[in-house]
């Protein structure tokens, strides 16, 4: 059997929302439905019916993205009933991942055309209570916040590796002696690069905002952000010592992403030419305390496969869950260079909702090269409980 070559076709997302912002009123289902009504309505000369699955990445599904946000998002759409859906989760790498699954389909011949995406609502991720262990309990019962990190943790887990992911930012920072001024210079630059990219237009062409919500470009962005202010912060995570805060971490956020992939077959119906290909991937696991480190052996990885070296690299987008976790990776990377990576701002600045954070990757660098005309990209991701995800593309 022969493997087919996959295309990314065209690529968008919403601007992300800051947590209780702009887009807190909108359900993740909405939001979901609206990029993928966007990726279709963006390629009219292909019939929405040939969309053969639909995989959206999704980190939480406890609240109103459960029952299968993808198959809701079709739905909500107006896309064809028969039109499939399936929601994966690989927390912070579910929209990446939906993005490979989607991929690996077509190159094995299971699809012709596919929507990858992915969602997350931070805002509206609910409270959840466990079930009582026996009927009619008399005392009070524990509500868990499902917005971010872990709950209901199993007692089995050792102790140093459910520590709090910010608590694993300063594990990295400590790793590899970063600073609290290195870490600030970081997210500094990620603002200034953000901002930037926006009032060139570089953004024009894959942010499609929300109808009805005043919300234009990325919440989260401050453009009048110093290294003074971000100095004024007080760690968030070790009181005593700490160098992780608010300023140098990525912030709650809600949004929403969606790539259209295709085969040759695919492709000609579309009647468009490709922004880019996609030719590997990788994953690969590590101490969940050490999650921020996770990028370092899947991108090795993912290049080793494509045949590819750092020195081949024309942009990178590496999501910057805290800056501290950024440079740990980039230690480890020495050649690597970094002025590729994130050169329109990273999640630090834009922000970070959990499972559509790797499709806004994924569609940033497919973007990105369609904008140069040639080269290669790579899209990777930390991912807390301690997993790396690594995406390489080509044009």
């Amino acid at each position: 059997m022969s493997i087919r070559d996959v295309y990314i076709v065209d690529a968008v997302r919403t601007p992300i929302g800051k947590f209780g912002g702009a887009l807190a009123g909108v359900r993740p289902d909405d939001l979901a439905a609206h990029v993928v009504r966007a990726l279709v309505d963006r390629s009219p000369a292909l019939d929405p019916a040939r969309v053969d699955d639909v995989y959206f990445g999704d980190a939480n599904g406890a609240g109103e993205d459960n029952r299968d946000v993808a198959r809701m998002a079709v739905l909500l759409a107006g896309l064809p009933v028969t039109v499939p859906g399936v929601t994966v989760n690989r927390l912070c790498g579910s929209g990446l991942e939906a993005v490979i699954q989607a991929a690996r389909a077509i190159a094995l011949g299971d699809a012709s055309v596919a929507i990858a995406g992915g969602v997350e609502s931070m805002s509206r991720a609910p409270w959840v209570l466990q079930k009582p262990e026996r009927a009619f309990p008399a005392g009070h019962q524990q509500l868990h916040s499902t917005t971010l990190g872990w709950r209901m943790t199993n007692p089995k887990m050792p102790a140093e590796w459910t520590v709090s992911l910010g608590e694993g930012a300063e594990l990295v920072a400590d790793k590899h002696g970063i600073t609290r001024e290195q870490q600030d210079a970081f997210a500094l630059a990620s603002h200034r690069k953000a901002a930037e990219a926006w009032a060139k237009g570089l953004y024009d062409d894959e942010v499609v905002p929300y109808p009805g919500v005043d919300l234009a470009r990325d919440e989260c962005i401050r453009d009048s952000t110093s290294m003074e202010a971000l100095a004024k912060l007080k760690p968030a995570f070790r009181p005593e010592g700490g160098t992780v805060t608010p300023g140098n971490s990525s912030p709650l956020n809600d949004g929403a992403a969606a790539l259209l992939l295709v085969d040759e077959d695919g492709l000609r119906e579309t009647g468009r030419e490709p922004l880019a290909r996609i030719r590997t991937s990788a994953v690969t696991g590590i101490e969940p305390q050490l999650f921020g480190l996770g990028p370092v052996e899947a991108v090795r990885r993912a290049l080793e496969k494509a045949g590819r070296s750092f020195a081949d690299l024309t942009t990178f987008e590496l999501n910057e869950a805290f800056a501290a976790q950024s440079l740990g990776c980039l230690a480890e990377w020495p050649e690597l260079d970094p002025d590729i990576v994130n050169p329109r701002g990273g999640a630090v600045a834009i922000g970070h909702p959990l499972g559509a954070s790797g499709a806004r990757l994924a569609g940033s660098v497919a973007h990105q090269l369609a904008a140069a005309g040639s080269g290669t990209g790579l899209a990777a991701l930390c991912i807390g409980v301690g997993q790396g995800l690594a995406l390489v593309l080509e044009r």
